[in-house]
């Protein structure tokens, strides 16, 4: 028999949801193969199998949170399947639970046994404090919470990311609302509507605009760009793109001049760490993709190292796989700086917020032709409205101003040379 266990996307990551079963029990499934889809703080992704043989047992269900490295399921030979009312069950007895529970139990021991020797005064709550994943001591440091204040819900006590964002929001370690509270009720009994619960993406993306809403004091700075330069380029490499497979986009002349003025202004590509300032040294480029569901945003890692051909690449590459949930841990972290484009729906521009802990991003508007005034002379140009969304804790307006307009700059005057 084999354990199926909630995988660690990613270093941050504590815990993951099921979101849907590709497989029943009873079904033969082969090494490798996508057996259940998950969704995490950071990505949605199908799991594939760790090994061939038939489903014999569901130990958690769609919709239900658990930790990393929990057993989700076993794998093993047809005589070994559960009956359908025993697949499921809210509580496993102990001898079902056998080999996974007493892994559980080592690996706990392990973890602490070290500690013990040096700390045997520990108290539960500051126990509580050191199992609480990254994310969640960065927030607390962030909003200066001490988390021994915090009644954990996860694992043995720990303080989940649900738990420290309804502390802060609503000043007691329950789950938060995804929103604000209201100031009355949704609606009245017996009114027309449909209540859906939200999804597990929708969930996720609803806590992070509320923490970044709440972290960074946002400002916008609008710039017009004349996109003729691009538009001329673009129809004259978009063929030879293609032949080699690579789809030629007005993103990949915008990401390319972009990473362009985060070179020239580091204060843009940085971070806030309490009073410290945060410099990244590499230029790790988010670009939003809007799914059916919602948003994610994948990052192209060292995005100053490609050409207008590599970025083109990466771009259609990451976008691909985020659609078809494809993407891995690697490819949703880290990143230094994000581009939106609400513009692909019609916006004329757009006031994102922040993608945290990044103190600045780019909203890109729909492109369209104008009248223009160019050398006393009307002219009809392709013209887009760029967006800077910045945390004024760290970039001023003179910053953005100067950010905006070497972008400006580099788009109306893009060299051939720079593809």
């Amino acid at each position: 028999m084999t354990n199926v266990v909630m995988p660690q996307m990613g270093e941050s990551i504590a815990e993951g949801t099921i979101v849907r079963w590709i497989k029943k029990v009873g079904d033969s499934i082969d090494r490798d193969e996508p057996l259940f889809e998950i969704s995490t703080d950071k990505v949605d992704a199908e799991i594939p199998s760790p090994a061939a043989g038939v489903l014999t047992e569901i130990k958690v269900k769609e919709g239900e949170t658990v930790a990393v490295n929990s057993v989700v399921a076993t794998i093993g030979v047809a005589g070994e399947v559960r009956t359908a009312s025993e697949a499921i069950s809210p509580a496993v007895p102990e001898a079902a639970v056998g080999q996974a529970e007493s892994a559980q139990a080592e690996a706990a021991a392990r973890e602490t046994s070290n500690e013990s020797e040096e700390r045997t005064s520990d108290t539960p709550e500051e126990l509580r404090r050191q199992k609480s994943s990254p994310l969640v001591r960065r927030i607390a440091q962030e909003h200066k919470v001490d988390l021994a204040q915090i009644h954990g819900t996860g694992l043995s006590g720990r303080v989940t990311k649900h738990d420290i964002l309804g502390y802060i929001q609503l000043g007691q370690g329950t789950a938060p609302s995804p929103a604000p509270p209201a100031t009355g009720p949704a609606f009245k009994p017996g009114e027309n509507v449909q209540v859906v619960p939200m999804s597990v993406m929708r969930k996720k993306i609803a806590e992070h605009m509320v923490l970044s809403a709440r972290t960074s004091p946002h400002v916008y700075s609008v710039y017009e760009v004349n996109f003729g330069r691009v538009s001329t380029l673009r129809d004259k490499k978009k063929a030879q793109y293609e032949a080699g497979g690579v789809k030629l986009t007005f993103t990949a002349f915008i990401a390319k001049v972009t990473i362009d003025a985060l070179r020239q202004f580091p204060i843009v590509n940085a971070s806030l760490d309490g009073d410290n300032i945060v410099y990244k040294k590499d230029i790790n480029l988010g670009i939003a993709v809007a799914l059916d569901n919602g948003l994610i945003v994948p990052v192209i890692r060292n995005a100053d190292e490609k050409n207008l051909l590599g970025l083109s690449r990466a771009i259609n590459d990451l976008a691909n796989r985020a659609r078809t949930k494809k993407l891995s841990p690697d490819d949703v972290q880290a990143g230094t700086f994000t581009i939106t484009n609400p513009g692909i729906f019609g916006a004329l521009y757009g006031m994102p917020l922040i993608n945290q802990p990044q103190v600045a991003i780019l909203g890109v508007g729909t492109i369209e032709k104008r009248a223009v005034v160019i050398d006393d002379a009307i002219a009809i140009r392709p013209v887009c409205h760029i967006t800077l969304g910045h945390d004024h804790r760290l970039v001023d307006g003179a910053d953005a101003g100067r950010f905006l307009s070497f972008v400006k700059e580099r788009l109306e005057h893009f060299d051939e040379a720079w593809m």
